[in-house]
């Protein structure tokens, strides 16, 4: 196992907090497999300092006042990188990661270069878990779906393999436990692989426990870093990758697997194009996509078609769209299709105009819609027969 790590170019970092107990034995379990072991005293109030200034064989690192878990790895990483460190090996300086399992992650390593190989634990059926660990876990994998797309099992455990050469150029903001969510959510947004190993964790009984986690602060401070997360996943990152994406060859993959090629009917897909060019006109905005896909549902349409033309209310198309819907009112009810003057606008003025473009929109939305809807039935029917001919 020495050799493998040292071709890997990979080190043990074990962070520390009051953890004197336990500490000695899970640094000299690591020096049993590992040449290159890092403590990082995180402020340590107990004889944590003294015991290791003197100790041989690692890399001791100390600050006096406590900062985080979070602090804690990061002046781990960047001492590693600066000594010629590409991979560190996460270690609990507590117990309850197994050194034993060290092989395992570093197989994944090996296998996938510059991923994060993050242990998973058997959350459900692990023996001596807190409660709130579980729920913990549960609440953490289910923001993570959210602001990266994807499962996975295990977003808590600390038993991980990191590259810290491929982060070293990135700035986590996170200090405290927080942060271990934080690197795996930033570094799939970076394009780094993520891989799942199961591992085994040991839970002492109750009494002889050493938790620093506090329910109240630390559970708000990663829901704050969640609710952070999320608005950037949300405003940035989703459509940074949507337009990373859209490539003409993606754009015609994407229309041919969900349009062109479907098993619906050229009725069925002019229905769904009708309805959703129909939904992008009407004067609903901010409901158009949870009312169309309502819609959809119940009449059993394509779903996907249905939003992709709803697209007509494009920002590019919404000043012809708003315009045509006045003008079409206008002419409906008898009314004048030129734009008001500002000063010519009271309140009266101001219903008698938007009932104008509301019932001019409406109609706009119907005739758009059996427009987009019978033209879409003749391509697609056309366009099938072209294709049947050619066989």
């Amino acid at each position: 196992m020495r050799e493998r790590l040292k071709r890997l170019k990979c080190g043990i970092l074990i962070p520390t907090y009051n953890n004197i107990g336990a500490i000695e034995g899970v640094v000299n379990d690591a020096l049993n497999v590992c040449d290159d072991v890092w403590v990082v005293n995180d402020g340590s109030t107990d004889q944590t300092f003294e015991f290791f200034s003197h100790k041989e064989g690692i890399h001791f690192l100390s600050y006096p006042d406590n900062q985080g878990k979070g602090v804690a790895l990061k002046t781990g990483f960047a001492d590693m990188v600066n000594c010629g460190m590409e991979y560190a090996i996460t270690v609990d300086a507590d117990g309850q990661h197994k050194i034993s399992d060290i092989p395992f992650l570093v197989e994944q390593a090996e296998k996938n270069a510059g991923a994060i190989i993050a242990g998973t634990r058997n959350v459900k059926n692990q023996e001596g878990m807190p409660g709130k660990n579980s729920f913990a876990n549960q609440f953490s994998n289910f923001w993570f779906k959210v602001e990266t797309g994807m499962d996975f099992p295990d977003t808590q455990c600390g038993f991980r393999i990191y590259p810290i050469k491929r982060l070293a150029d990135t700035h986590f903001f996170s200090t405290k436990y927080e942060f271990e969510l934080e690197v795996l959510v930033r570094s799939v947004w970076k394009g780094i692989p993520l891989i799942a190993q199961p591992v085994h964790v040991y839970y002492p009984p109750a009494e002889e426990r050493v938790s620093h986690f506090r329910p109240f602060q630390d559970f708000s401070r990663i829901s704050v870093l969640n609710t952070i997360l999320v608005l950037v996943a949300l405003l940035y990152i989703k459509p940074r990758d949507f337009f990373r994406n859209l490539t003409w060859t993606n754009i015609k993959r994407y229309f041919r697997e969900n349009v062109s090629e479907t098993e619906e009917t050229p009725a069925q897909i002019a229905k769904a194009a009708g309805l959703g060019t129909m939904f992008g006109i009407l004067p609903i905005w901010g409901y158009q996509i949870i009312a169309e896909l309502a819609v959809a549902h119940l009449l059993k349409i394509n779903k996907v078609i249905t939003v992709i033309f709803s697209n007509i209310s494009i920002p590019p198309c919404i000043p012809f769209i708003l315009w045509g819907s006045y003008a079409l009112g206008g002419l409906l009810l008898g009314g004048d299709t030129s734009l008001p003057s500002p000063k010519e606008i009271d309140l009266n003025y101001a219903w008698s105009l938007g009932k104008q473009y509301v019932i001019g929109a409406i109609v706009l939305a119907i005739l758009s819609g059996i427009t987009v809807g019978l033209a879409t039935y003749f391509i697609v029917k056309h366009s099938r027969e072209k294709k049947e001919a050619k066989k």
